[in-house]
């Protein structure tokens, strides 16, 4: 009595469904990302860039996206470094905190700011005793509360692939806990810092709710280009808008580039 092989079905239906179901949105970025290099080609698209006001935004956005990219640094990698090392009391709570500006609506984010440094004091003191709200520094501060917690998570990864026997190994022969951070882990994690700096600078150089409702939008002082894009289109002047968010586009190419070249599998984890 003979015994038929039974062939294994075929597995092509099971990829094409794949890729047709992720093929969509992938399609849908490439889409986009044509439509904006089409536009380039638009004559006189970049002609409103010599407006004062939009060069002035576009230099605010790129000092401003620094300055939060290295405060959100200098905040990621102690916490970090912390929560991928060491358990404590609270560790829980704290890591579930640190993900409260991910999932809270950016308007949120900066009215909530609005009220710890404008209405809290107010009711305290009547007057609060210096401003953040509508000044320059006030743009850093919204971008760093909403930009941070993306650092924090590139660290916390970083940290988590560094084996943890080579500060043990570095403690034996006689380096204190913070001799061994400072020679031999913080250098191994140099890729993770670059990738955290990266993503915090372009999540900062696109915000613009937290911004918009804690800064404002003050042409020369609290503009950037985020909130340009939005006052452009208001008033009918498609082709500044356009000129401006393609700046953005080739900030986030480049942003994109650096973090495959530099941060590797922990820029995208």
């Amino acid at each position: 009595m003979s015994t038929a092989v039974r062939r294994a079905p075929s597995d092509a239906p099971f990829f094409a469904a794949l890729g047709v179901l992720g093929g969509v949105y992938l399609f849908l970025i490439v889409g986009m990302l044509a439509a904006d290099a089409s536009v380039t080609l638009v004559p006189g698209v970049w002609d409103g860039l010599d407006n004062p006001n939009i060069r002035s935004a576009i230099w605010l956005s790129l000092l401003s996206s620094t300055a939060s990219a290295i405060l959100s640094v200098w905040s990621a990698v102690p916490l970090g470094y912390l929560l991928s090392r060491f358990g404590f009391p609270g560790k829980r709570l704290v890591d579930a905190l640190l993900d409260v500006p991910i999932v809270l609506p950016p308007l949120v984010i900066g009215l909530s700011l609005l009220l710890l440094f404008e209405t809290m004091p107010r009711l305290l003191l009547r007057e609060p005793p210096f401003h953040m709200a509508y000044t320059t520094p006030g743009v850093v501060l919204a971008q760093y509360a909403a930009a941070c917690a993306f650092a924090v998570r590139t660290m916390r990864v970083t940290f988590d692939q560094i084996p943890r026997r080579r500060e043990d190994v570095a403690m034996t022969l006689g380096c204190s806990r913070g001799q061994a951070f400072w020679r031999v882990t913080l250098p191994e994690a140099r890729r993770g810092v670059v990738a955290a700096f990266t993503l915090a600078w372009a999540r900062s150089l696109g915000e613009f709710g937290p911004v918009m409702v804690f800064a404002g939008a003050m042409p020369a002082r609290t503009e950037v280009m985020a909130t340009t894009v939005f006052l452009e289109l208001s008033v009918g002047r498609l082709k500044t808008a356009i000129a401006v968010s393609l700046l953005m586009v080739l900030a986030a190419v480049v942003v994109l580039i650096i973090l495959r070249v530099y941060g590797g599998d922990k820029a995208t984890t």
